[in-house]
């Protein structure tokens, strides 16, 4: 599971399940913008899917937004700073479209390709 040290993290279209701790993490006040993502919550222990660490108990250092991610067996994300959505400085070439949550199930059990050197993947 992620855990993320200063700076900022954009975490979109995966799966997490069977977390313990936590499904992501965060420590040294990082920027968090979790979106699109699958999380599917243990069903005994922690729900919660956010972790934070240091500050000295001051929620407000830490950036935690999440955006069309989807919670099943009761998993929960506590978003921080009122919810403000951090911003990436992405020039052109590094920007992506994140596809949508109901996409990651499917999209994470398909498989290895079968690719040779004869055919095109």
């Amino acid at each position: 599971m992620p855990r993320i040290r200063h700076g900022y993290a954009h975490v979109a279209n995966n799966l997490y399940q069977g977390w313990t701790q936590y499904a992501i993490g965060g420590s040294m006040e990082p920027s968090l913008k979790s979106e699109a993502n699958l999380f599917i919550a243990p069903t005994s222990g922690n729900k919660e899917v956010t972790w934070r660490k240091g500050s000295n108990g001051n929620e407000e250092a830490f950036e935690f937004h999440s955006a069309r991610d989807v919670f099943e067996n009761g998993g929960s994300f506590t978003v921080t700073k009122g919810g403000r959505v951090p911003k990436p400085n992405y020039n052109a070439e590094q920007g992506f479209k994140v596809g949508d949550a109901s996409c990651v199930r499917p999209i994470t059990s398909a498989g290895a390709l079968r690719c040779s050197k004869t055919s095109r993947c």
